[in-house]
């Protein structure tokens, strides 16, 4: 098993980080938050955000055919990766990541960065971002106000569930190959090459074979939500350069409700109005760790018309969080029975990270 990890770290190593890249660490209260780090301590800072249950290894293909004078840090999210899981109790929540964010920031000094996301936003501290780019994301999707009561109930009810069972299970343990296969199933966006890589982070050496390293928890409903209005108020605050990146076999197909085609299509027009850039390309959810080559120009083009200088700021200054998740619709949806327990899953709350982060920082 060890073996096959060395094997696929190699691999990732020599096929996909030809740049030099170095390895982010920084302690949290709770423990730490891991990623990783291209390029030049003077570059242009690019602040990359991965997608829920994924790993900063989402922009491993990606951040290769950027320029390679910027520079990129890439942040396991709290539960997600290398990163520490949250205390005992203690729910994955948005503002709880705006937090983690701007720890992160913080500790990097940025004063003026940009976003390069995989599925959220950002909206709490607007002042601070200049450009954002989103991959297959929305942004700040909402949930019906009508079923506000009903989700945040369920993620309650899902806590105090997980709680009660959590000592009567015992963590299960994979073959390297039995692993893969898991994601592969519960992912059909993945090739296998990315599930290779996502799996780099995502799995932890234990006797007998290897274990998933997210945490459970993030599986459970999210407890933070938003109305079409909050989601559109908050929209209204971005400051930043806007990018909508949507791949056509991507989230879009994933929204059959009427209501669910109504609120993407009206907070795309919400980009719209704003002078904001919405761009379909070939390609699935994971089209930026697949096909790479399809998006890379696209986005070093957008970021490239406006380079602002940058800077260094006191952490007091600082906050911000983008982050991209895949949870977005009133209930979680599994794509695969192969296990919950790595399921995409899909909650319209996820997407209001994003959104926050914008507002805030732009």
């Amino acid at each position: 098993i060890m073996q096959t990890l060395k094997g696929v770290r190699h691999l990732m190593t020599s096929a996909t980080m030809k740049q030099a890249v170095s390895e982010f660490n920084m302690p949290v209260p709770w423990g730490e938050i891991r990623g990783k780090v291209w390029g030049p301590d003077h570059g242009r800072p690019i602040l990359c955000l991965h997608g829920w249950a994924d790993n900063c290894g989402t922009f491993n293909t990606l951040i290769p055919l950027l320029p390679k004078e910027w520079k990129y840090v890439a942040v396991d999210m709290a539960g997600h990766g290398l990163s520490s899981h949250r205390p005992p109790g203690v729910f994955y929540s948005f503002p709880a990541y705006v937090a983690d964010i701007r720890r992160v920031i913080g500790a990097l000094q940025w004063k003026r960065f940009s976003i390069i996301g995989h599925c959220m936003g950002d909206a709490l501290y607007p002042e601070m971002v200049d450009s954002v780019v989103l991959l297959d994301s929305y942004g700040f999707l909402p949930t019906d106000a009508k079923e506000l009561h009903t989700v945040i109930r369920q993620g309650f009810e899902g806590m105090l569930e997980f709680e009660k069972k959590k000592d009567e299970k015992k963590e299960k343990v994979y073959t390297y190959e039995n692993a893969l296969m898991r994601l592969l199933a519960a992912n059909p966006s993945l090739s296998e090459q990315s599930a290779h890589i996502l799996l780099e982070r995502g799995l932890a050496q234990v006797g007998g074979g290897v274990v998933f390293t997210r945490d459970f928890r993030i599986n459970l409903k999210n407890v933070v939500r938003v109305s079409l209005e909050q989601s559109l108020e908050l929209q209204s605050r971005i400051q930043a350069r806007v990018l909508v990146v949507l791949a056509e076999e991507g989230f879009e197909k994933m929204f059959s409700e009427p209501q669910q085609k109504t609120f993407t299509s009206t907070l795309l027009q919400g980009y719209k109005d704003q002078r904001g850039m919405v761009v379909n390309v070939p390609g699935d959810h994971h089209v930026h760790l697949n096909t790479p080559e399809t998006v890379a120009q696209l986005i070093t083009d957008f970021l490239q018309k406006e380079a602002p200088s940058h800077s260094t700021v006191d952490l007091l200054s600082l906050s911000f969080l983008h982050m991209d998740l895949e949870l977005s619709n009133n209930h979680s949806t599994n794509w695969t029975k192969a296990s919950s327990w790595y399921s995409l899953t899909i909650n319209r709350s996820s997407f209001l990270l994003c959104s926050l982060v914008l507002v805030i920082v732009s």
